[in-house]
């Protein structure tokens, strides 16, 4: 199994990592947060860039970007855009998605990238050569707030996930129901025990799936 190394972070050995989520809206609130988060006790720090509301404006998204990474300089910054279709607070194109993303590899600032599978085959792998090229990390995901799928259809996605070079590949689910959550489950064993060869990351939403979510 390959560990991924982030900072001084070892992902994939010892006690699972905590993630915490920023969703300032604007440069201001991100400042404010990035203090606030500053003395407590976590391993990534994620920003949630499509709650950012000046986001055709890229100069100010790696502005903000650059406040994040000066304010907690030994922390990794996992640079997130969640799409509209996956439950993220807007939508834009694909072309602007990947731009995006190609921007925060470039600026310097971030150190893993988030990058979601269905966004389209080529453009997928084509960001994350260009991420592994200057040195950025990439979790690959896939989020449906809708429904949990077959276990298959769940091990299928994380191997194509894997298959596209992902460090971290990623999926979250929703319940409908707690057999639900135990398919999660048994797809993460599976996974595991018989394909992963890194760290993977899944969990089933809702306060129905939180056991997923604890269990590491």
């Amino acid at each position: 199994m390959k560990t991924v190394t982030v900072k001084d972070l070892v992902i994939g050995t010892g006690a699972p990592k905590i993630i915490v989520s920023l969703m300032a809206k604007d440069i201001a609130s991100v400042k404010s947060e990035a203090l606030a988060y500053r003395e407590a006790d976590f391993d990534i720090l994620e920003w949630r860039v499509d709650h950012y509301a000046d986001l055709s404006n890229v100069e100010s998204v790696m502005a903000a970007a650059k406040i994040l990474r000066e304010t907690m300089p030994e922390k990794p910054l996992l640079f997130t855009f969640r799409s509209a279709k996956e439950g993220g607070e807007q939508a834009i194109s694909t072309e602007a998605y990947i731009a995006l993303n190609r921007a925060a590899i470039d600026s310097g600032l971030v150190d893993m990238i988030d990058l979601e599978l269905f966004t389209g085959d080529d453009q997928v792998k084509e960001t994350v050569a260009y991420a592994h090229a200057h040195d950025v990390k990439v979790v690959m995901s896939n989020h449906d707030f809708h429904k949990t799928p077959e276990a298959e259809e769940i091990i299928a996605r994380l191997r194509k996930m894997q298959s596209f070079d992902a460090d971290i590949p990623k999926i979250a689910l929703m319940p409908q129901s707690t057999s639900d959550v135990l398919t999660l489950l048994a797809a993460t064993l599976e996974m595991q025990e018989q394909y992963a060869d890194r760290p993977i990351i899944t969990m089933s939403m809702a306060k129905t799936g939180v056991i997923s979510r604890l269990a590491g």
